[in-house]
């Protein structure tokens, strides 16, 4: 049952004006909300409840299992009971595929030392080789046989001896082809060392210069072109080997770029920071047979 206003609040209520009525009718609802704001109360979360309260860790696992694990470590979006490639307590910290940590370089590096460990094994072999063909024929002279026996054991005896001495030899000789094999360096028309480059200029300013020169006279004027050459050169300027690696297409111009080279030789000889490590240098450069009968490398 609700309580009826007071009959002056009532009178007052009827005795104002419109919008005085809405003027009091906004400051009532006013009021009220003031009221409803002012009765709610904020509050900070204890600290020491936060701190005490576990995280909790999500990961996302690449695979699943239907058995459910009993003890789980973590939380993921499926269930995986075991896995992985070792059985030691460890987490994947990584849904990614473990790669190698490759450096600029490690390929020249790895393929120096299989080099060194080739060499190694090579003269390690020789070294066991080498006491097996001295004792062969001291043990058997000291093995006391019956005559019959004895023939057939001198067979042997001279047989593994003989196989014994022959790879001995093989080894060795393996060794020391290696060793007498002389050192190149290739060179590039993109990418030239700094010690290399003045030598290169000069060669190639001779090139040109004698190929201008002679240019052939049955090309002259009507037949041009391009050819990559490898002119390797040895320590003391003379010529080594002459390849066209790729031709021009006009025989004309190929066999005049060889006569070329040819009649340049003999060339400089190698400064002494050159030949310090190389005996044989690998020129490769592209020529041109080009307008105005000139001879010139890109």
């Amino acid at each position: 049952m609700f309580r009826a206003w007071p009959e002056s609040v009532t009178l007052a209520w009827l005795g104002l004006d419109r919008q005085s009525r809405i003027l009091a009718f906004a400051i009532a609802v006013s009021v009220l909300l003031h009221g409803v704001v002012l009765s709610i109360h904020f509050q900070l979360p204890d600290g020491k409840r936060l701190a005490a309260m576990a995280p909790m860790e999500v990961v996302i696992v690449n695979s699943k299992s239907r058995s459910r694990p009993t003890q789980a470590q973590v939380l993921a979006q499926a269930n995986l009971d075991g896995g992985g490639n070792t059985d030691e307590r460890r987490r994947a910290r990584s849904p990614l595929p473990t790669l190698s940590d490759n450096r600029p370089g490690d390929d020249v590096r790895d393929a120096q030392r299989r080099v060194q460990e080739l060499e190694a094994q090579q003269r390690q072999l020789l070294t066991q080789v080498a006491p097996q063909a001295a004792a062969a024929p001291s043990v058997a002279a000291r093995t006391p046989v019956e005559p019959q026996r004895e023939a057939r054991g001198a067979d042997l005896r001279d047989t593994s001896l003989a196989l014994v001495r022959s790879l001995e030899a093989q080894v060795s000789r393996q060794i020391d082809e290696y060793n007498q094999r002389p050192k190149k360096t290739f060179i590039g028309a993109r990418a030239t060392e700094f010690r290399f480059a003045q030598y290169v200029e000069d060669w190639r300013l001779k090139i040109e210069r004698i190929g201008t020169l002679n240019y052939p006279d049955g090309a002259r004027g009507r037949i041009y072109g391009s050819l990559r050459l490898s002119v390797a050169i040895n320590a003391d300027g003379t010529l080594n080997r002459l390849d066209v690696e790729r031709s021009s297409g006009q025989p004309i111009l190929d066999q005049a770029a060889e006569k070329i080279v040819k009649m340049s030789a003999p060339y400089a000889r190698f400064p002494d920071n050159i030949r310090r490590d190389t005996d044989i240098l690998v020129i490769t450069r592209t020529w041109n047979f080009a307008q105005g009968d000139r001879v010139f490398a890109d």
